[in-house]
């Protein structure tokens, strides 16, 4: 069984032609469908628009948000609807075109477990091509997950993935580097991408600013989740050994200059002398927040898993993990 999970925001007038592009494709491939409509806080009609859906389509299901809550928080809501053992995302603006399905789930016969979208021929304005394109390059750097398209909203799942991925902020785009970080598959497809034909871009400046600080956020949960002394307290003695070098260095000119009366600078008027402390007091900081850090992940961390298993072999409690045949 599949699932499609797709968040709304002001999109009434693309919802009917969705609804029905999916069910072209479910009905020309045979596949049983589950859609799963999340409305984030509309207010132009969608909710009416998802229940006239639900109540002509028993495989439509809605969800309303009190208020607007962001793509991560309408994406996980789907995810814990779905009933699919794959789930699809999908954006609500028709620029995801549903025919390039049976393709993901060819990638993912190919024993794949997450599969991204590719949008390769871009139908956006220059000025959101062109930072997404850098945005794309600096996650897959960072982050070892080489995809062309880290922001392609059109992804595929194994639904088991979100037991262990969990989402809050706007890490939506990041699931991928998520799943990749705790041993899953990655793979992208090159899709259609369509140009919009109702409505307007959610999507402003803000958005590449709030990615960049996502990104950071990733690359400490991936790489230091376990073990964030690691990155702290590296950052702390690096700046704490910069301050002390500073310092003793200060000590042998100021001893050199009472010994030889060099008449040197007087030490306290010295500006690397500010630097030097500076530099000792937020290495003794870092190293400080590290410590703190593994306390917390060592008393809250004790109810998750810090591994994941794909499967198991030998005595009475052995049980495999199989991957879900297409």
């Amino acid at each position: 069984m599949l699932s499609a999970v797709i968040p709304v925001y002001n999109e009434v007038d693309s919802l009917a032609e969705l609804h029905a592009e999916l069910s072209a494709v479910a009905d020309a491939e045979g596949y049983d469908f589950d859609l799963v409509f999340v409305d984030d806080g509309s207010r132009d009609g969608s909710w009416e628009e998802i229940e006239r859906l639900a109540s002509v389509d028993r495989r439509v299901r809605g969800i309303r948000f009190r208020r607007n809550f962001g793509k991560a928080a309408a994406l996980s809501a789907g995810f814990e609807a779905a009933r699919g053992e794959i789930v699809f995302t999908l954006d609500a603006d028709l620029q995801d075109d549903p025919t390039e399905i049976p393709r993901f789930l060819a990638e993912m016969d190919n024993g794949f477990d997450v599969v991204s979208g590719w949008k390769k021929v871009r139908h956006d304005p220059w000025h959101k091509v062109g930072p997404s394109r850098i945005f794309n390059w600096l996650v897959s750097k960072a982050t070892g997950v080489k995809l062309h398209d880290h922001n392609c909203g059109f992804k595929c799942y194994r639904r088991e993935i979100f037991d262990e991925v969990k989402l809050y902020g706007e890490l939506h785009r990041f699931v991928p580097v998520l799943a990749a970080a705790r041993g899953w598959r990655v793979s992208e497809v090159v899709v259609n991408h369509r140009s919009r034909q109702h409505g307007s871009s959610k999507y402003g400046v803000r958005r590449f600013l709030k990615g960049f600080l996502d990104l950071l956020t990733v690359y400490f949960l991936t790489g230091f989740e376990q073990r964030p002394q690691h990155l702290l307290g590296t950052l702390g003695i690096l700046s704490f050994l910069a301050g002390l070098t500073g310092l003793v260095y200060l000590a042998g000119a100021w001893m050199l200059n009472q010994a030889y009366d060099l008449n040197w600078q007087p030490l306290h008027q010295r500006p690397a002398l500010d630097f030097a402390m500076a530099a000792l007091l937020v290495g003794a900081n870092f190293m400080s927040m590290g410590f703190l850090a593994e306390l917390m992940t060592a008393y809250y961390g004790r109810g998750s898993k810090a591994y994941s298993i794909k499967e198991e072999v030998g005595g009475d409690s052995a049980r495999e993990h199989e991957e879900v045949p297409l």
